[in-house]
């Protein structure tokens, strides 16, 4: 129990607080949060486990939580963003806020997913295999994220939008929906039917700190859509909009291939998980202030603080795992002669 209650708590907070999108004066949005994002993460990963699927099931899993979120929860990527004062958001069509899109599905299946459930078994790493609910957990875990899903829906949609922002209502069309619901449909189908990679012998991935580095440096771009989706700048408003997607998606793609060829080598170990995790972390912590220039000084104050504690934990789990490794190493020659 205690390793499924710390991923349904990691996952807002790595994808949200650290980031920075929900601040010190919001932090009352973690709860639905967790009851969302946590019990969908968790989810996630009972459904693998159980399955015996791997980390690209886990993957398109995601995408669908995140296709649910985006548009039959909290809408925000088929709505119209009612915080632009500047006019509509670039790269609005048919319906769709298209470049806001792509970074949350993008963000949110990685960050709310990927990188949390990687961070826990890491931590918890003799239960790495096996579930961590039993039946009554799946239903209480179910109903708690529908719970959430309906919080969500109703703070943003409700309640937020008209009172906070005073927007005017809106009504996505029902094939928008229906499609956003088909698409859901068809991932986690997909999902259920990849089998999981085995290792290979490919060429060693780089060592744990430079790893670190590039997953830092192939993270970061990313955070390039979301700000070019909320520019104002007549000359990036006047590029069609399909440039930049088409160059998010080979970005994407291209990280995609890169790391799964370095986790499939056969030399990937703990060590390259943790530096592939530290990095990953480090991307909405970085990120995450790019739009704090109008942020009170409270809410950039709390998430410096709430970064640092991170970093420090994360520091503290490397050592941890160091030691773990220094321990094994030597009890392997030990276990060799006694067989």
């Amino acid at each position: 129990m205690v390793p499924a209650l710390t991923l349904v708590l990691l996952s807002p907070v790595v994808a949200e607080v650290l980031s920075g999108a929900t601040r010190l004066s919001t932090i009352f949005a973690l709860i639905p949060e967790i009851m969302l994002w946590g019990c969908g993460a968790l989810m996630i990963r009972e459904t693998a486990r159980r399955r015996a699927l791997g980390w690209n099931s886990v993957l398109l899993m995601g995408l669908a939580l995140s296709i649910a979120e985006e548009f039959l929860i909290q809408q925000t990527s088929i709505a119209p963003l009612p915080w632009l004062a500047s006019g509509p958001i670039y790269s609005r069509a048919w319906g769709v806020n298209w470049l806001y899109f792509l970074f949350m599905l993008g963000y949110e299946s990685v960050w709310v997913g990927l990188v949390p459930i990687q961070l826990v078994e890491l931590i918890f790493p003799e239960r790495r295999t096996e579930p961590w609910l039993r039946l009554p957990g799946i239903i209480a875990t179910a109903v708690i994220f529908i719970l959430g899903a309906f919080v969500a829906w109703y703070g943003w949609v409700k309640r937020v939008r008209p009172m906070v922002f005073h927007a005017p209502p809106y009504q996505p069309p029902p094939i928008t929906i229906l499609i956003g619901a088909l698409a859901i449909v068809i991932l986690v189908t997909a999902s259920l039917h990849l089998r999981p990679r085995r290792p290979q012998v490919l060429p060693s991935p780089p060592a744990p700190g430079l790893l670190g580095v590039i997953t830092l440096a192939l993270g970061l771009p990313w955070y390039g859509i979301i700000m070019l989706a909320f520019t104002s700048d007549p000359k990036f408003r006047a590029l069609p909009f399909w440039i930049p997607m088409t160059g998010g998606i080979a970005w994407a793609a291209m990280v995609f291939l890169i790391i799964r060829r370095w986790s499939s080598a056969s030399d990937w170990g703990d060590a390259h998980r943790y530096a592939l995790i530290f990095g990953a972390t480090m991307v909405p912590i970085v990120g995450g202030f790019a739009g704090s220039g109008s942020w009170p000084r409270t809410d950039l104050m709390g998430k410096t603080v709430f970064d640092l504690i991170a970093i420090f934990l994360l520091i503290a789990l490397g050592r941890v795992l160091q030691n773990r490794s220094s321990t094994d190493s030597l009890q392997k020659p030990v276990n060799y002669l006694q067989r």
